[in-house]
């Protein structure tokens, strides 16, 4: 534990989701991120406040429900339901999760806007330019590229309304000279580039801060015509959460954990973070967070996820095909610093088949059994540490804590993993090189087996216990199956501290176990087509008739009372059917889909102006309707009331 640290307060957020609907494991990729850092925060010593949530106004929001029957406040209901929801499958260790919908937060968003009015940094105005719905954004002509929004690439509309504004120009200088003076406030440094060079140092515009041509929002309190502006609103969680209080009275956790020491967000939204957001709290007279990441998009093979293109990948099938811990691990491990990630079903098969089965999976499997083959699971340090490969195990093993501290202190995570999975595989290398199963042959060479066993369940330990933050579960069932403790970051700067004489568990459990691609991706497909929905048939269209034409048509209920096979047909049934005071017999191609005795009883729709015909030999004298798909299923058409047989279908 870092003494610095002990008890240190650290504030650290992620963007809240915005519910317009279920979020991808790209989205869900941020709050796994958050949750490693947090996680290892607490390992170092700190006092960590985590907070989440979602993001709930706007008119994107007010569409969505439109569209699905519902209100906007069903409607956001759901989603942020659905969110926590993933969030939790994730098995992530937020403390708080904000809903802008939350009254408390609706209230000091009021309370904001006003002050920021009285005090002459918001005005009223109009708004005429472009603007993008599911963005919510407003942009000039000369921003959009190709004629659509720079930011999602989608088309924008035309608007004009009267709004009320947040005076940027007037903090513009003093937000450049905060930048310049804390190279670390924007990171990746190519973000702090892109900000400075291609939005501030152009020139900012005055930010459209309300909205009257939708409801969904936050009333304007002194003009009920206007609902505060998604961004506004949505900034003013980071805030809100802690319980900060426009009129002084804040809670104290608000004065505890505030300034926030990370903002973690999607690069997509820097500008809202680094722009927008400190020139507000520089108007609330606010310190501003230490650092702002934007970290880079997990994308598929081709392209940015969207529903449109049909490759979004959703955490939970994710889950449900590898397991929590491998997805965390692939998010996790598999983005890189500043470029962007990809992610294909392909992709975390090789990676969990090599990195996780192999290489620790098989590593515990290996330990723990030759433990228990050698010495009955005993584990105990005979100090016969004769090798150069005995130092160097060690070695590796002791400088591994501080250099994964190195790399999360510039939220380095993947490489932080790396250098955990470094340690795995100098095990594995020792195993080797030391060669168990041939000691295991000299008798004489007992008390060197033992302590070749004793230092590789000594360094899986300490491997084990780094991982806690990325894989919290599988940290767990390692330590558990070793019967080891634990280790803090100040017990992992000595070799040699499990007990000796420790027993490992009888029977090591699989951690992964290796997956066959093909028998996933058959049931990936089974998952899409589960998502998509039925795949509705491709009809012909015939000629369009008129309503005198399908009243030449007579359709009439008619009550099966017999039904047998046709002898020398093997699609064919032959039915006796009452259709009011007479009774008919009908020849229809339904075998393969109907027994003679589930059809015998059933009220079927019975064309009964249809010319006689013979099939078989036999005389048809109508026709029985049923539907049929693309699949060869078929289903003949019934009456699910009881109706009396010879009633007029029309």
């Amino acid at each position: 534990m870092c003494k610095d640290c002990k008890n240190k307060p650290y504030y650290l957020t992620t963007a809240i989701a915005y519910t317009s609907g279920k979020p991808h494991i790209g989205n869900t990729y941020e709050i796994v991120l958050a949750d490693s850092i947090a996680r290892f925060k607490r390992e170092e010593g700190y006092d960590v406040r985590f907070q989440t949530g979602t993001d709930e106004h706007g008119q994107k929001v007010e569409l969505k429900a439109e569209e699905m029957g519902v209100t906007p406040k069903e409607f956001v209901d759901g989603v942020s339901t659905e969110i926590k929801r993933i969030w939790d499958l994730m098995n992530t260790s937020y403390d708080k999760f904000i809903r802008t919908t939350d009254e408390y937060h609706e209230k000091q968003v009021q309370k904001i806007f006003k002050k920021l009015y009285d005090q002459g940094d918001i005005y009223k105005g109009f708004y005429e330019g472009m603007y993008c719905t599911p963005c919510e954004s407003f942009f000039t002509a000369s921003q959009l590229v190709d004629g659509k929004c720079p930011d999602c690439g989608r088309e924008c509309q035309p608007a004009k309304e009267e709004a009320y504004f947040l005076k940027l120009s007037k903090y513009t200088d003093r937000l450049i000279e905060h930048i310049n003076n804390h190279p670390e406030f924007i990171q990746p440094p190519s973000r702090k580039n892109e900000m400075m060079n291609n939005f501030i140092l152009a020139g900012l515009q005055d930010l459209c801060v309300s909205r009257t041509s939708f409801k969904w929002g936050i009333p304007v309190s002194f003009d009920d015509k206007h609902v505060v502006y998604v961004w506004l609103d949505a900034l003013s969680n980071y805030i809100t959460g802690l319980g900060y209080d426009v009129d002084g009275n804040n809670d104290e956790k608000f004065n505890k954990y505030w300034p926030a020491d990370l903002h973690l967000i999607g690069k997509d939204i820097l500008r809202f973070h680094t722009i927008y957001w400190p020139i507000m709290l520089m108007a609330l007279d606010l310190p501003l967070p230490k650092q702002i990441f934007g970290h880079p998009w997990l994308l598929q093979n081709d392209g940015k996820m969207s529903k449109s293109k049909g490759n979004v990948i959703y955490a939970d099938d994710l889950v449900d095909l590898f397991g929590v811990d491998a997805v965390r691990y692939f998010v996790l491990h598999e983005m890189p610093f500043e470029s962007d990630g990809v992610i294909s079903w392909e992709l975390v098969v090789e990676r969990l088949n090599s990195e996780l089965a192999n290489t620790l999976g098989n590593l515990v499997n290996r330990t723990i059994s030759m433990s228990n083959k050698y010495f009955g699971g005993v584990v105990t340090d005979k100090g016969v540490n004769t090798e150069e490969c005995d130092a160097d195990l060690k070695r590796v093993v002791l400088e591994t804590p501080g250099k994964v501290i190195a790399k999360m202190d510039e939220l380095r995570v993947a490489d932080a993993i790396t250098e955990i999975f470094t340690l795995f595989k100098r095990c594995n290398k020792y195993i080797d090189e030391t060669m168990p199963w041939a000691l295991a042959k000299d008798e004489s060479q007992s008390d060197r087996l033992s302590t070749v066993l004793y230092n590789l369940v000594e360094s899986i330990s300490i491997g084990a216990s780094l991982l806690e933050s990325f894989m919290p579960e599988t940290s767990e069932k390692v330590l558990k199956q070793l019967n080891a403790t634990k280790r803090t970051l100040d017990d992992m700067n000595e070799f040699g501290k499990y007990t000796s004489g420790n027993k490992v568990t009888d029977t090591p459990e699989i951690l992964f176990a290796r997956l066959d691609i093909n028998e996933v991706l058959e049931k990936v497909e089974a998952l899409k087509a589960a998502q998509q929905g039925p795949k509705y048939p491709e009809v012909e269209p015939k000629e369009e008739i008129t309503v005198d034409d399908f009243d030449k048509i007579q359709i009439r209920v008619g009550e099966v009372l017999k039904c047998e096979k046709v002898k020398k047909a093997k699609k064919l049934l032959v039915s006796q059917i009452r259709v009011g005071n007479e009774v008919r017999q009908i020849v229809s191609g339904i075998s393969l889909h109907y027994t003679p005795e589930e059809m015998v009883g059933k009220k079927v729709a019975v064309i009964t102006n249809l010319k006689p015909a013979k099939l078989c030999g036999l005389m048809s004298e109508g026709m029985i309707l049923a539907a049929s798909d693309d699949d060869g299923n078929l289903s003949v058409l019934t009456v699910d009331k009881d109706i009396i047989s010879g009633s007029e279908i029309c």
